[in-house]
């Protein structure tokens, strides 16, 4: 099949750093493209997919930008609808190109990677034509709206993550330093139960105001025993989670999906999170970490990580959320996609 994937214009594919999404697609477009698949990525022209690569913006719009994203999906979806032969399906990643399908016949599918916004929810009702798909059955539920859309759990490369000895003994959190993420709750179980904690990650823009009231005191305070390491790049996040006894997870959100568990646990390293969100369908309860209800049940269970076998949890986290299921799971939506496809419908304007 030939697919466009178009990505947002606020990070490369792959991401340097920071970048769920982005790495998610780049994971896809490689996978596709290694199963003999024509794919073209619609990124930053910084980025360097396994496949072919157009864009608008050479360099990343940072911090995001609706208008620039808008702009992006429309210079994709032009270049889409000049593209001979045409694409088979498009696959969006960004909310404003469900709006710009209505100008093509090309069929797209559209994975939400965002919390529930009720105004968004409507404004993808509208277009009942695009076939949603959702990253969690937890995010999926908050939608009803939308109805039975497909869930696919993100896979990433299994073979670039190598097994983690957790030689390093600390405890580890990766993420934004964001309310919502939890980095202060992170903080406070490692301080509270007197144990080492490296964290990678840092602050937006719009949470500054919140790195400085709640997680530098808290840094201040914890002296030696927490550890701020800044952003990391691949390399340095999987020493970061191979070193460590676990990953703290404590999501204080519905998170839709949650990329950093599936990363730790596929280094073998177990994963101590909340019961919010997507974490309790990610985590193999007893086999690739512990799902709590607080974080005083997650500091109470720090020290029974050990009992999980790290080598379970790796082989666990291998056979659920590889680059391979993922691409098997979305080549069955687009083939569907696709073959539902209906001719220009009366009234509907057609440029591609």
């Amino acid at each position: 099949m030939r697919i466009a994937l178009i990505s947002t214009c606020a990070i490369s594919v792959p991401p340097r750093t920071y970048g769920g999404t982005e790495l998610v697609i780049g994971e896809l477009a490689k996978e596709l493209t290694r199963r003999g698949h024509d794919v073209t990525v619609f990124a930053t022209g910084d980025s360097d997919p396994e496949s072919a690569l157009r864009w608008h913006f050479v360099t990343p719009v940072w911090p995001p930008d609706d208008l620039a994203e808008l702009r992006h999906a429309a210079m994709s979806w032009a270049q889409i609808g000049a593209e001979r032969p045409s694409f088979d399906v498009v696959h969006a990643h960004t909310v404003p190109a469900v709006a710009l399908s209505a100008l093509c016949e090309i069929p797209l599918v559209m994975t939400l990677h965002h919390h529930r916004v009720d105004a968004l929810v409507q404004y993808y009702a509208a277009f009942p034509e695009v076939s949603y798909v959702a990253i969690s059955q937890s995010q999926a539920k908050l939608s009803p709206e939308l109805g039975a859309i497909d869930v696919v759990h993100h896979g990433l490369d299994v073979e670039r993550y190598p097994t983690g000895d957790a030689a390093g003994g600390w405890f580890a959190f990766v993420g934004r330093f964001a309310p919502e993420k939890g980095p202060h709750v992170a903080i406070d179980v490692a301080v509270n139960a007197g144990v080492p904690l490296r964290m990678g990650g840092g602050p937006h823009s719009v949470n500054r105001q919140f790195m400085a009231r709640e997680i530098v005191p808290r840094l201040e305070r914890a002296g030696d025993l927490v550890s701020w390491v800044g952003e990391v790049s691949f390399e340095p996040k999987l020493r970061l989670l191979g070193g460590a006894r676990a990953t703290l997870f404590p999501s204080e959100w519905e998170e839709p999906f949650g990329l950093v568990m599936i990363e730790s646990m596929l280094v073998g390293t177990p994963v101590l999170a909340l019961a919010r969100g997507a974490a309790p369908e990610v985590i193999d309860d007893g086999v690739t970490g512990f799902v709590v209800r607080d974080a005083a049940e997650m500091q109470a269970r720090l020290g029974e990580v050990a009992r999980i076998d790290r080598a379970g949890c790796r082989r666990r986290a291998r056979e659920r959320f590889s680059s391979t299921r993922m691409a098997h799971d979305y080549e069955r939506i687009y083939e569907r996609a696709a073959r539902s496809a209906q001719p220009t419908a009366a009234g509907r304007l057609k440029l591609c």
